[in-house]
């Protein structure tokens, strides 16, 4: 079976590294095609060029090379739509609808779904205009919590401390801050607890949980400083033991999936829930119908079970009776290397040295990185290296990633120091 991974990231490099070792491609003669990748899909993908925003474009691709499944990494082309046009025209295709993906394409459809399902979340206010919103936060003591709308890369969240700055966030919200997707914004209760994230795979009636991490969004250490994308990762995250889970999967995940078929909008994919542990037990933050950047990372590397066979279930509606995904019982933890001026303008352009990154194990997966036409290899985005390992605690894999990065010659980058670092005080 040949398989198509779209994007360029981080968690396509992850994601085409694990199906490249499935059993389609290794042993089956498919061919694992990315689009667009980067250097380092390059090395287990046949890269392409298509644009993912031309849905007849990636049919004719997926016709002219009997694609068996077609993988969506990112969210916007599955907000798009991009997944109805491959079903459409009879391509197998791992994700959601246009009208499934509204679970991160909107955080006010999500809300009020949440509210329909008695699903356990935070109080909330959609508002879809500056006076409206400032109104709102008459609801909430403070802090308060406000997210822009629609999509925002990951950094469409502000925390305000104050009613000033939280004035101060939504005018620059209203204003464009962060786009259309600042357009409306929903006002939210501060929840306390520790944050948490747990993925689900679904084939629009059988859901099955899919492993557990906990991020590092701040992108300074202690978590301080703006959110991005994320810096770092770690899975498992043991602070969702075993009885949390199932709450979480039977209280938020399969109502959810059950509320979205019974809304005649199915939920294919994985499903990606990021969870609050308050003091009543696990509260959903926000949904994303895309796995995590850089939680797949961690995820892939501890998948012990074939990932193209599973997400093939989920787009044949056959993940009833299959055996339950494994994972290897050690700990993986991922570490983000950026580029300076992250989260705001990066610095492009500056040279890359993998050096001995690799050679105690670790596994670097590129995430916006550029080969230059002399093979230098060059920073090319905001998130530029993920530099992932695994051990038997936290504290030993997080030693051997910090290892890998600090073999690397990447002058014009920083990391965080701290990756891990809940986990790492509990293990003592």
């Amino acid at each position: 079976m040949n398989i198509l991974v779209l994007g360029s990231g981080g968690r396509e490099h992850a994601l085409c590294w694990k199906l490249a070792q499935c059993r389609a491609i290794r042993e089956n003669g498919g061919t694992l095609f990315a689009s667009p990748g980067n250097p380092g899909i390059a090395q287990c993908a046949t890269l392409a060029k298509i644009d993912a925003g031309d849905h007849a474009a990636v049919v004719a691709f997926a016709r002219a090379k009997d694609i068996g499944l077609v993988v969506i990494g990112p969210e916007a082309p599955l907000v798009a739509g991009l997944a109805d046009s491959l079903r459409g025209a009879g391509v197998p295709v791992f994700g959601p609808s246009k009208a499934a993906a509204r679970l991160e394409g909107s955080k006010s459809f999500t809300k009020d779904l949440c509210a329909r399902a008695g699903i356990p979340t935070a109080g909330y206010v959609h508002a879809t205009s500056l006076p409206d919103a400032k109104a709102a936060l008459d609801r909430f003591a403070a802090p308060w919590v406000l997210k822009a709308d629609g999509l925002a890369a990951g950094k469409g969240v502000v925390i305000a401390e104050t009613r000033e700055a939280a004035e101060d966030a939504l005018v620059e919200m209203f204003g464009g801050a962060f786009g259309e997707a600042g357009a409306e914004v929903v006002i939210e209760e501060f929840m306390k607890g520790e944050e948490v994230s747990l993925f689900a795979l679904s084939d629009g009636e059988t859901v099955v949980p899919f492993g557990t991490a906990q991020d590092h969004k701040r992108v300074g250490e202690g978590d301080t400083g703006p959110n991005t994308g994320g810096m770092g990762a770690y899975s498992p995250a043991r602070v969702l033991t075993e009885g949390l889970l199932a709450r979480a999967m039977t209280e938020i995940v399969a109502p959810t999936v059950r509320q979205m078929a019974a809304e005649g909008a199915p939920y294919s994919g994985v499903l990606y829930a990021g969870l609050m542990l308050t003091d009543d037990g696990p509260k959903l933050v926000e949904y994303n119908c895309r796995f995590g950047d850089p939680e797949c990372q961690v995820l892939m590397v501890r998948l012990d079970s074939d990932l193209a066979d599973a997400m093939l279930a989920c787009a044949n509606g056959t993940l009833a009776g299959r055996p339950a995904p494994r994972f290897s019982d050690e700990t993986a933890l991922t570490v983000v290397m950026a580029a300076k001026g992250y989260p705001g303008t990066p610095e492009k352009g500056g040279s890359i040295d993998l050096g001995g990154a690799e050679a105690d194990g670790a596994i670097v997966f590129h995430a916006g990185t550029a080969r230059g036409e002399d093979g230098t290899l060059t920073a090319n985005g905001g998130r530029v290296l993920n530099v992932t390992a695994t051990g038997d605690t936290v504290h030993e894999a997080r030693h051997r990633a910090y290892r890998g990065v600090d073999a690397i010659s990447f002058a014009s980058g920083f990391t965080r120091r701290d990756i891990g670092w809940r986990e790492v005080e509990r293990e003592g």
